[in-house]
């Protein structure tokens, strides 16, 4: 038996929804804050009436890519299997937000390039590795400092900077608050997203 055609449009689905699909991708070293602005920004969006979800990098390590370690090559692959991961949520017309160091321009223009320019918005959390490592929220750097933990991006793992990001942050010297309407009023002039809540 034939698989029907598919008969619902992404355009349908969008048009259900009341807004388009997009993809936001926060990179940034580990500790720059993309977790904190990703569960922020939903927040924001969803009192807005806007369909969202967040892929985070601890929550597909734990589960999706469980299988990759922390070598270059697998960083790639996770890399890619996010990317497609969201392209097909953002095909059922949700506004997807990624909070992943990615740290290799190669796979995030990979990313940009499958999701599409126009649906892809890339934020640099461009918070200085010292302040990350004050943070150092999760242990990771001193372990990296001491030996413990090897391929630590920023340490001996590189981290490549975006060229041309859609917006770069920095969250030392402002609030999550601050930062995340600025990333909401970029989403806007972008035509990303729009208030689909009642007045």
């Amino acid at each position: 038996m034939q698989n029907p055609e598919v008969t619902v449009t992404q355009a349908e689905r969008e048009s259900l929804n009341g807004h388009r699909g997009a993809v936001i991708w926060l990179t940034g070293l580990s500790g720059a804050g993309k977790s904190t602005l990703a569960n922020a920004l939903e927040r924001v969006l969803h009192i807005k009436g806007i369909r969202t979800y967040i892929l985070d990098g601890d929550k597909v390590r734990d589960g999706l890519n469980k299988d990759l370690s922390f070598s270059d090559n697998d960083r790639r692959e996770n890399i890619r299997r996010i990317a497609e991961v969201a392209a097909l949520m953002m095909d059922a017309g949700i506004v997807v937000i990624t909070a992943f160091i990615s740290p290799f321009r190669a796979e995030r223009q990979m990313a940009r390039q499958l999701i599409g320019d126009k649906n892809f918005f890339e934020v640099y959390v461009s918070t200085p590795l010292a302040q990350c490592e004050k943070r150092d929220t999760k242990g990771l750097y001193r372990k990296a400092r001491s030996g413990e933990l090897l391929n630590m991006t920023g340490i001996d793992s590189p981290y490549e900077e975006p060229q041309r990001p859609n917006l770069q942050v920095d969250t030392t010297q402002r609030t999550v608050e601050e930062v995340v309407q600025e990333i909401y009023a970029h989403l806007q002039a972008a035509a990303l997203v729009v208030d689909t809540s009642e007045d």
